[in-house]
């Protein structure tokens, strides 16, 4: 029998017993050393707002979850709510002074989407942000419907979505298209009316000289907003395409004399899709 080797613990470095996740992005979930824990749903609104309100005092936090009750009793409330946390046992919470946190050793998703979205926008690497704005694509705290739940999900949808279009940019830049594609497609679905991924992935084919896939995005783009919402796309959207669309002879996409139901324009040269026969 080969001999047990014991690991020496990585000083500050905590065991796998010691770490609570902290999820909030597809639903809540609490787990302690990767097993769910128990938690209230009374208390859940609690710790979810702690969670995304870190050192926020007892009355700003007593005024989101209590909103339409008077102060005292809203900040009684908090204080019941608090003492039953640490009765449960289930989040470590820190109060110090008027202000209140989750422990440090609670790990929360929507502080790594917030952590890979600075990376980018500080001109960090790319790919080590990709995987896990890729992996918030849920929102936050489905089927919760507190007016400070609705701001936190839209603030992190915005975040995701600029995210994910400074990743394409990025790729983009660096010559990596297949990578730059997926981010502008990741970003147009998670909203398709959006015009700034819809430009990425124009970008994308035209940077690798695929005339016709990029025309293809600009027209399939300009039906959807034309159906949806009765707009035609941006000037500068339109302007990516002039200088393929003048040496036809034909019209450029800032005048669209042609029919709007038409995916591409009369002058466009229309190639078989493969499989068509």
């Amino acid at each position: 029998m080969a001999p047990t080797v014991l690991r020496q613990p990585v000083p500050g470095q905590r065991s796998e017993a010691e770490t609570v996740q902290l999820f909030l992005l597809d639903g809540f979930r609490l787990l302690h050393g990767g097993a769910p824990a128990v938690v209230p749903r009374g208390l859940q609104r609690v710790v979810a707002l702690i969670g995304l309100r870190p050192g926020a005092t007892r009355t700003h936090l007593a005024g989101l979850l209590w909103p339409d009750t008077p102060e005292e009793r809203a900040l009684s409330r908090l204080r019941t709510a608090l003492w039953r946390l640490r009765r449960n046992g289930s989040c470590p919470v820190l109060t110090s002074g008027g202000t209140v946190r989750l422990d440090a050793r609670v790990e929360v998703d929507v502080d790594d989407l917030v952590r890979a979205a600075a990376r980018v926008r500080e001109g960090g690497d790319p790919r080590w942000a990709e995987g896990v704005v890729i992996a918030g694509r849920h929102d936050l705290l489905p089927g919760w419907y507190d007016d400070w739940v609705l701001v936190e999900r839209e603030r992190l949808r915005q975040l995701r979505l600029h995210t994910l279009e400074q990743i394409a940019r990025a790729y983009l830049r660096a010559g990596q298209h297949g990578e730059a594609l997926q981010a502008a497609l990741e970003a147009m679905r998670a909203e398709p009316l959006r015009e700034t991924p819809h430009r990425l992935v124009v970008q994308v084919h035209l940077a690798e000289g695929n005339a016709y896939e990029a025309l293809h995005a600009f027209y399939a783009y300009r039906q959807l907003i034309l159906s949806e919402l009765q707009l035609e796309p941006s000037v500068a959207m339109r302007a990516l395409l002039d200088d393929i669309l003048a040496p036809l002879g034909g019209p450029t996409p800032g005048r669209y004399p042609y029919a709007a139901h038409d995916p591409l324009p009369p002058s466009a040269p229309r190639q078989p899709r493969p499989g068509s026969g």
